[in-house]
């Protein structure tokens, strides 16, 4: 290549499903222009397609205009505007604007050697696509439940992005910030990365496997390194609860030192609390999921429906099947 002759280094197409996540698109963009402007020339270029090329509402109310349709891009495979990535940018009530014709389209993109990925929910399109069948990938954790069990055959983590086969996920918010951050890095070097940063005011690119959330500690406010290596067990074995004497054991404490533990750090039980954060993945499956409500019980170690709804209706006031409810009638009113 004549050094005097910048060429695009990717072409990008970002496809917007309504109730997208603003700030994952925005962050996935935003170091891509600041790249461009470091540098001096267009070495990124990017458009924005939609099903119908309408503009497409983000979850957060604004508007977000689109230069292409579906079909467009879909024709574009095979031209002079063929891209060497293809982003879909989703968020909440992903599942609620399927589209067969949408699958088909990133299954073609991804035969013609066309890096595919998916920004925060994106990877569960990417999925309901067959694209992520004993692959890894990486999605928000709250919706991580969900994910996991209705596309058992993907690996997915709690990451903030990984690559695998040349599909890239990220779990949503400012992780897409980093993964575009190390696309820019393996395009030209850490110099321009720093660059970039500096613009975006943030100091350091994190490691794809950095943790989602904030640690244990700092979420619960809990400093006993005892009841937060309970807590971690506990939240690793939600469909097959452990007993007391398991956990006891694990730990290398008695039952008694356990239950008195737990009174004085979590104001409750250990059985009480194992309830609930099992509750608590009841509870984001039924909204994110169309899983029958027997499958979601069993799904997070109830024997039965019957027990599984009593137990919910005490916590959350209502039964499943009025959780799911509600859900559906906000999602229709949405609409």
């Amino acid at each position: 290549m004549d050094n005097n002759t910048p060429t695009v280094k990717r072409s990008f197409v970002f496809y917007l499903v309504p109730d997208f996540s603003l700030i994952a698109f925005a962050t996935a963009i935003e170091p891509l222009r600041l790249a461009n402007r470091m540098l001096g020339y267009q070495a990124y270029s990017w458009r924005i397609a939609s099903f119908d090329g309408s503009p497409v509402m983000a979850s957060n109310g604004i508007e977000v205009s689109a230069t292409a349709t579906l079909e467009e891009e879909r024709r574009n495979l095979a031209g002079e505007k063929r891209p060497s990535m293809v982003f879909v940018c989703s968020g909440v009530n992903v599942e609620t604007h399927a589209q067969k014709s949408v699958h088909a389209w990133l299954r073609e993109v991804h035969n013609r050697n066309i890096s595919v990925g998916g920004l925060c929910t994106g990877a569960y399109v990417l999925a309901a696509a067959g694209l992520l069948s004993g692959r890894r990938c990486a999605i928000h954790w709250e919706d991580l439940p969900g994910f996991s069990e209705k596309f058992p055959l993907a690996e997915v983590y709690a990451d903030l992005y990984e690559t695998d086969d040349n599909i890239y996920t990220c779990a949503g918010g400012t992780a897409s910030l980093d993964m575009m951050l190390n696309l820019i890095g393996e395009d030209h070097d850490d110099n321009l990365v720093n660059r970039v940063c500096e613009q975006a005011l943030t100091d350091r690119v994190r490691n794809p496997h950095d943790r989602q959330r904030l640690p244990l500690r700092a979420r619960l406010g809990v400093q006993n390194s005892k009841v937060l290596s309970i807590i971690e067990l506990m939240e690793s074995n939600l469909s097959e609860p452990l007993s007391l004497l398991e956990i006891a054991d694990y730990a290398g404490l008695s039952r008694r030192q356990i239950e008195r533990l737990f009174r004085q750090e979590m104001g409750r039980s250990p059985a009480r609390y194992y309830l609930e954060i099992r509750l608590d993945r009841a509870r984001h499956l039924l909204i994110q999921s169309s899983m029958p409500v027997v499958e979601v019980a069993v799904a997070c170690g109830f024997v039965s429906a019957s027990h599984f709804s009593k137990c919910y209706r005490e916590l959350y006031g209502r039964s499943p099947q009025q959780e799911r409810a509600d859900r559906k009638q906000l999602l229709t009113s949405a609409a």
